[in-house]
């Protein structure tokens, strides 16, 4: 019996969320007194498979499949189970991002297996099996009990903290019987978008809201997100008025951000848009209005116009980094 976690790759490198998945996994696997083991597909050189073990993996499966060249996620689902089939595995841990909410609830039904979405913290307990997790759009919390042989954890990114470990991890080639008529996506084109950090791998970002006034206020904002090396976003007002692009838009309409830093300057703070981002680790506000309803979701706020804050904050923050 083992943790089985499914670490996404992107054109073969891993990123800091594949890292969090593993260093969650294993400490699951430390509560189960079993081991975590590491399933990634695609063609990843064994040097970057590697990195894997240094988060806790004690076994890593990579599967290389002509079949799996493109991701659908009824094959991918297919691969998942057969190798938890093969490793017995109890517990499968996913990313909480467009390939796990894809992946998981096909794999529940496969594996009739229960499903803890969206968790951010280590089981309660293991005996029951109880997971705790945001729920109402983050407004409240709960603890979830798994009662099935098989339970799928879906993880929040930036929720848990990387742990590295001294581990020699073994490296084996997996395989997997994968019909090619299962694939039913097609790629028709691909747009990478490049020299811009993207709003899911941040760990700081800065949006503004409507209360920027116009799209020709935003210099200080993307100064700001510069001198943090943060992403940009904007609520949905921002955006379909057309002052920023849509793959800016946080919320619960847009992206679903969890970065270790947000800011909201601007934003007044509707329940739609804190719904996209309450998972932030810390939340700081700048809003000319006292009573904004941002404030009471914010860790620090600052009553003011942005126009005159923003030039002080950029200030501040070069001359603590000139330190």
């Amino acid at each position: 019996m083992s943790v089985l976690v499914f670490t996404e790759n992107w054109d073969g490198k891993f990123k800091k969320l594949s890292f969090e998945l593993v260093s969650y996994a294993t400490k699951v696997a430390e509560m189960l007194g079993t081991s975590a083991t590491a399933l990634s597909i695609g063609n990843v050189a064994d040097d970057e498979l590697s990195k894997l073990g240094n988060y806790g993996a004690k076994k890593i499966i990579n599967i290389k499949s002509e079949a799996l060249n493109i991701l659908d996620s009824q094959a991918y689902t297919a691969a998942i189970a057969e190798i938890t089939e093969k490793e017995g595995a109890k517990v499968i841990v996913i990313a909480n991002n467009n390939m796990g909410k894809s992946i998981a609830p096909r794999l529940s039904v496969k594996l009739k297996a229960g499903v803890g979405s969206g968790v951010s913290k280590l089981p309660v307990s293991t005996d029951p099996f109880v997971v705790y997790k945001r729920a109402y759009s983050g407004n409240a919390f709960a603890n979830v009990a798994l009662k099935t042989d098989i339970k799928i954890l879906t993880l929040m990114q930036n929720s848990f903290d990387l742990v590295e470990t001294a581990n020699e991890a073994n490296i084996e080639a997996g395989s997997v019987s994968i019909d090619g008529s299962m694939v039913k996506t097609q790629v028709k084109d691909v747009q990478k978008q490049t020299g811009k950090l993207l709003l899911t791998d941040a760990e700081i970002v800065v949006a503004g809201g409507r209360g920027m006034k116009s799209a020709d206020n935003w210099a200080p904002l993307e100064e700001l997100a510069d001198v943090l090396g943060a992403a940009t976003a904007c609520s949905r007002p921002v955006s379909d008025e057309g002052w920023r692009p849509h793959e800016e838009h946080t919320g619960q309409t847009g992206k679903i951000v969890a970065p270790n830093l947000y800011f909201a300057i601007g934003i007044s703070g509707a329940t739609q848009h804190l719904a996209g981002v309450s998972a932030s680790k810390f939340i700081v506000a700048i809003n000319s209005d006292k009573d904004a309803p941002i404030f009471e979701a914010a860790q620090y706020g600052i009553v003011g116009d942005a126009a005159k804050v923003l030039p002080k904050l950029v200030d501040a923050v070069k001359e603590a980094k000139a330190k």
